[in-house]
């Protein structure tokens, strides 16, 4: 059996790292197959975090079907009761509903595993059942019919992580950091990031209604927001009258490195030394683009982030290519913000820790952990956490995210005036250097 995995840095699922691998499945006429199926799947992705993902042993059952090498036979669990819950709704359940029908067995194995996985408690671990999956391979190709704007759990709260630049999701005036209380009618308490996701996605042109409790307003409020297909942007600069050429980075797609690159050799034929690298409502994507990034500023081998396992596995350190272009003449200021997540928060980090730039803004949003995409059957999947992101200097990006040494905060009156103090700090600071 192969598996597919997809190691995850985004803070949900619109751009990310994938490699990806057919599953095969054999399948058995026998009626015992899908008990055995049922077991097999709970075992072995109860213990994902225990296995080395990429290895696959595997095993002949008796009933014929090919599985993980784990089997009950492996582990002290009484499954049992699970036996007797399943036979028990087989032979007593009536639903309460006229026109509901009972789940066919086949949704039953998705509720449970779901259940499984709900009991870890961790908002970036979810099982993808098909539909699921479906639109988690639809992010990863780059657009989608929804509103445009990144969520993630916040103290187990729905919370947007930014609005993607010329989205309706932006144009309607939802902002990082506002916590998604309602959508349509549904209660956002109890739900993660994949279940709202569904809630949101809809047709072209049909209207999403949101609950919003925003930071400085005392009354949560109401926001209708159109659906759109979504392509996602990725990065534009300018050359500012000033001398400071500001690049605004939007994402870390498999296209930003070569976008970046071009835009640093724009920055250097303008001669200046200063430069603004904006990561605000930056949510992240590919690993490899921030690295492939930071290597344009720091020298060979260097420590851009480690990849910490916490099952006592060494540590998996990723380092500069060293393509290390610029002379201690540079002068650089990065800005981030609640919405800069993940990838965002890896490239920040690293600039900032050897030293290279200095971080202005608000405190980034904190979203260190690392998942992979695991095929559980040909159209459904489980994307679970095995790993944390830690800094150069070994700081959890999780706990509470990156700290910017100069703090400016944007007010609501900022925004209704159109100013922009985090820029302008940036800005005064690199003039001043």
């Amino acid at each position: 059996m192969l598996k597919l995995w997809l190691r995850i840095t985004c803070a949900s699922s619109l751009t990310m790292m994938c490699n990806f691998e057919k599953i095969q499945v054999m399948s058995d006429p026998n009626k015992k197959v899908l008990y055995y199926l049922i077991a097999l799947l709970i075992i072995g992705v109860s213990f994902l975090s225990g296995v080395n993902v990429g290895k696959n042993s595997q095993v002949e059952t008796a009933s014929g079907v090919l599985t993980n090498s784990l089997t009950p036979g492996d582990l002290s669990v009484d499954f049992n009761p699970f036996w007797k819950a399943w036979r028990t709704i087989d032979e007593k359940f009536v639903s309460s509903s006229t026109t509901d029908a009972l789940p066919s067995s086949q949704e039953r194995v998705w509720g449970a595993i779901s259940g499984m996985v709900d009991s870890l408690e961790d908002p970036y671990t979810t099982f993808l059942p098909p539909v699921e999956s479906k639109i988690f391979e639809s992010d990863i190709a780059g657009n989608f019919e929804g509103v445009g704007m990144e969520i993630g759990l916040q103290d187990d709260v729905l919370t947007v992580i930014s609005p993607l630049k010329g989205t309706p999701a932006y144009r309607a005036g939802i902002k990082s950091g506002d916590k998604i209380l309602k959508i349509d009618n549904s209660l956002t308490d109890g739900l993660n990031t994949d279940q709202a996701v569904l809630l949101i996605r809809g047709k072209v042109n049909t209207k999403v209604k949101f609950l919003i409790l925003r930071e400085g307003v005392d009354v949560p409020f109401e926001v209708s927001v159109t659906r759109a297909v979504i392509d996602i942007p990725t990065l534009d600069y300018e050359s500012r009258a000033d001398g400071i050429f500001v690049i605004r980075l939007y994402n870390f797609s498999a296209t930003s490195p070569n976008l970046f690159r071009n835009a640093l050799r724009q920055f250097v034929k303008t001669g200046s030394s200063k430069l603004v690298l904006d990561l605000r409502g930056n949510p992240g994507g590919f690993l490899e683009a921030a690295v492939d990034m930071s290597s344009w500023f720091l020298p060979t081998g260097t420590v851009v982030v480690r990849e910490d396992y916490k099952n006592g596995d060494e540590q998996v350190v990723h380092r500069s290519r060293g393509y290390d272009i610029f002379s201690k003449k540079l002068k650089m200021a990065v800005l981030i913000d609640q919405g800069s997540a993940s990838a965002a928060e890896i490239l920040a980090g690293a600039l900032s820790e050897h030293g290279i730039a200095t971080l202005i803004g608000d405190n980034s949003f904190g979203k260190g952990s690392v998942q992979e995409l695991v095929r559980i059957t040909p159209d459904s999947s489980l994307k679970v956490t095995i790993a944390q992101w830690l800094t150069p200097n070994s700081l959890s990006i999780s706990a509470g995210g990156l700290k910017p040494s100069i703090e400016i905060k944007v007010t609501p009156d900022d925004i209704k005036k159109g100013r922009d103090p985090q820029l302008a700090e940036a800005v005064k600071f690199l003039l001043a250097k």
